[in-house]
């Protein structure tokens, strides 16, 4: 399991599939997709008697970790809110979640159920039998610490504009305005305390990377051993014996099966749901095009000071 890539990824996900002529995905989606898998399973894995084949396997919670449980979620999502950037951005998450999840030893069931077998690059252990300190130490004695902090540099080298409060205004909040809109009334939220709120999840990927980092070097003084497969410390869970060829033809079938049957879905009932569907709606109240310094929102207060006569 990735420890803060999945936070950082969110930011690039966002900004490479947002193309003109493209249903912008909603930020706030992709989050919640990239957080889908691990919400609905971290709390319980630390305390399982087989915690790598809890999280990843079947039976277990390894369904979370499928590109149908994201589909699955995604039309869910779009048939209670109709909305089509919400629906994208929960599959982009989430996939996403996946394919970054293929780097440790355990793996992922990609194409579950039409294939139960783990795909695995086996870049860094699967240590949760360590329980969570155990886990983040030798995640971060390890290919992982590396692994989040290019993500990190890739972001930051790719992404960067995704930071600036000009994207925010001008293609977070149009891509999503229901829900900014939303934290802005109910909270009361101003623009200042949204893009806070939009740039927290970076930085908290960030102090979670060198907390955990620190952590694992001054108190729990694990060895750092950034190679493939490592840290060599720590027996990474390995969920299958099949060879590299049997796991290629497994991976094969599942995957076929999985995209014949996800056509077949698209023909049946969620292209009625798409078609049903909305793009993101303006709002009367949303001005993304004012220029910088003005309110994002019609009414906004420029200022909580008020002026004296």
């Amino acid at each position: 399991m990735s420890w803060a890539a999945h936070e950082f990824e969110n930011y690039l996900l966002q900004k490479e599939f947002t193309r003109d002529g493209w249903i912008r995905p909603s930020f706030l989606a992709i989050v919640l997709g990239t957080f889908g898998p691990d919400l609905f399973t971290k709390a319980f894995v630390y305390s399982s008697d087989e915690p790598a084949r809890f999280h990843r396997a079947w039976p277990g919670l390894g369904f979370t970790h499928s590109f149908l449980f994201g589909v699955v979620f995604a039309v869910l999502v779009l048939w209670l809110t109709k909305s089509r950037s919400w629906a994208i951005g929960i599959v982009i998450g989430q996939w996403g979640h996946v394919l970054t999840d293929m780097g440790d030893s355990a793996g992922v069931m990609p194409f579950f159920p039409f294939s139960i077998e783990p795909v695995t690059i086996g870049l860094w252990t699967h240590s949760a039998i360590e329980g969570r300190y155990g886990d983040a130490a030798a995640y971060y004695s390890g290919p992982g610490a590396l692994w989040d902090f290019g993500w990190m540099v890739v972001t930051l080298i790719f992404a960067w504009k995704a930071l600036t409060a000009g994207y925010f205004r001008q293609v977070i909040v149009p891509a999503d305005p229901r829900a900014w809109g939303w934290l802005h009334r109910k909270l009361r939220l101003p623009e200042r305390a949204l893009l806070l709120v939009y740039r927290g999840i970076f930085f908290y990927a960030l102090g979670r990377m060198i907390s955990w980092f620190l952590f694992a070097r001054f108190d729990a003084k694990t060895p750092f051993q950034p190679v493939w497969g490592g840290p060599l410390y720590v027996e990474g869970a390995d969920l299958s014996d099949a060879s590299f060829v049997e796991v290629c033809i497994r991976t094969a079938i599942g995957g076929a099966a999985f995209f014949a049957a996800l056509y077949l879905a698209w023909r049946l009932f969620i292209r009625r749901l798409w078609d049903l569907g909305t793009n993101p709606p303006s709002m009367l109240n949303l001005r993304s095009d004012v220029e910088e310094g003005a309110p994002l929102f019609a009414g906004a207060e420029t200022s909580t000071s008020r002026s004296t006569p």
